[in-house]
């Protein structure tokens, strides 16, 4: 381990890395069967399909993490990327309504796209065209990134992440429902019976936070994963003890047999080139171009604002081995396409494995073989609250603001783009959309203020093509 990880190069021990990569498995384990619920309307196309795609994700997202271990010696995680997998589900629906398809026949044709999208990233990879565009990003618009994914992970903690359904409706999140009614009365009334379940996770999320905030300001190394799990007893004692419900009810009917069988028949390898052509070729490219750009830049803020948050940069804000982590993200994008699930990438969330002291690829190849085990173990992960992730979710997320200080608010060049990503990546919900704003910002104030010449031509290229993306693609 430490010869081939180089775990005292870099300041880590073995257990600091398992417990890395526990808590980035903890953070993000809700993408096992969110995923699948998306790209299969929850269930709605037959559970066979589920099955298949379930299976793709643990699959995929371990190859992809093994490969960020191995050639990388990075900690990031990788899983089917949120965003891009909704996308997916609605080109596969568009897909079938054009072709008449049905839709795991439209599915297979869409995993077509999802195969040349990889293959292109590993030979952009191999080249090193992808580290030149990481290279052509200014130093102010990275400067921007982590703080924005700051942002966006509290968004997601204290919005999308922590939602409950009743007979009323739903989902109510904290951040929307709870907090934004004018008063008590208006929420029980809104919420119905789900307004007990609201004030459980508010509870849950903050005493979360508080325990992880209190345990790091003592040096405990391990706080963000203790956190977790002390919100997530006090959110399984609440639903006992106040909502009258059992946390653990769905283990007793839980299957823990793999549906291989499902997974054979419906995804594995099941690319429906025919379909892929009936479509046209200009929509075809269109759609293999805007996945490329999406997938390319969500990938590159997450690795450059986790990296500059864990101090893997340089003062370029250059990381080494930017390359091989690339790679490892094309990789598993290619073996997404292979299992049957949309475009692989590096998760945000992996951002609450570096503050638990994750700085090698121990920590990914953790997670990558807890994500593996998921295969036979789903329903154990799956009683994890999703208030006491937003725990950590929000505690990283304040932690990555600190690269403000940073930021130079006296040069308008740097403050307007990185202000424009604060605000642009929580509302768009897309990392790579904020970098393009602020891309695009930085070369309109450099271009109309004389300094034309300080703007790459990678950098003008790059801009060219996020307006064409935002204004005829979208």
């Amino acid at each position: 381990m430490e010869t081939f990880f180089k775990l005292r190069e870099n300041g880590t021990t073995v257990r600091t890395e398992i417990l890395a990569g526990l808590t980035t498995f903890m953070t993000m384990a809700y993408i096992i069967a969110l995923n699948p619920n998306l790209l299969t309307g929850f269930g709605a196309e037959g559970m066979d399909l589920w099955n298949g795609v379930f299976l793709a994700t643990c699959i995929a997202s371990a190859v992809a993490m093994f490969c960020m271990a191995f050639l990388a010696n990075k900690p990031f995680a990788l899983a089917p990327g949120m965003g891009l997998n909704s996308f997916f589900a609605v080109v596969a629906a568009n897909i079938a309504g054009l072709t008449g398809m049905t839709y795991v026949e439209s599915f297979q044709a869409a995993l077509v796209i999802i195969l040349i999208e990889g293959i292109v990233f590993i030979v952009l990879s191999v080249l090193n065209i992808r580290e030149k565009i990481v290279d052509a990003i200014p130093l102010g618009v990275r400067l921007g990134i982590a703080p924005a994914i700051g942002i966006m992970l509290m968004n997601i903690g204290l919005g999308s992440n922590a939602g409950v359904y009743s007979e009323t409706g739903g989902p109510f999140f904290v951040m929307r429902d709870f907090f934004g009614a004018l008063t008590p009365s208006v929420a029980q009334t809104s919420m119905g019976s789900g307004y007990s379940a609201m004030i459980l996770s508010a509870v849950t999320m903050f005493i979360g936070l508080f325990v992880i905030v209190i345990l790091a300001k003592k040096g405990v190394k391990a706080a963000v994963l203790l956190g977790m799990l002390a919100a997530s007893v006090i959110h399984w004692a609440g639903s006992a003890v106040f909502l009258g419900t059992n946390p653990f009810a769905s283990l007793s009917t839980a299957s823990f047999v793999p549906p291989f069988a499902d997974m054979a028949s419906t995804t594995l390898f099941k690319f429906n080139f025919q379909g892929f052509l009936d479509i046209g070729w200009f929509t075809a490219v269109t759609l293999v171009i805007t996945f490329c750009m999406i997938d390319m830049f969500d990938t590159i803020g997450t690795l450059v604002g986790t990296a500059s948050r864990a101090g893997m940069v340089d003062r370029e804000g250059n990381m080494p081995n930017m390359k091989e982590a690339l790679l490892s993200d094309a990789v598993g994008t290619v073996a997404g396409a292979c299992c049957g699930t949309s475009t692989v990438t590096t998760f945000v969330e992996s951002a609450s494995g570096v503050e638990a002291g994750g700085r090698t690829g121990l920590t990914a190849l953790t997670t990558g073989v807890l994500f593996l085990a998921c295969i036979f173990i789903a329903p154990i992960a799956a009683v994890i609250p999703p208030a006491a992730t937003s725990a950590a979710l929000i505690y990283v997320g304040v932690l990555m603001l600190m690269g403000l200080k940073n930021v130079d608010f006296d040069d308008m060049d740097q403050m307007v783009p990185v202000a424009l990503m604060l605000i642009g990546m929580p509302v768009s919900g897309s990392i790579g959309h904020a970098i393009g704003l602020g891309l695009i910002s930085f070369t309109v104030i450099k271009v109309f203020s004389g300094k034309a010449k300080d703007v790459s031509v990678l950098t003008y290229v790059i801009s060219a093509l996020f307006l064409v993306k935002f204004f005829l693609i979208v």
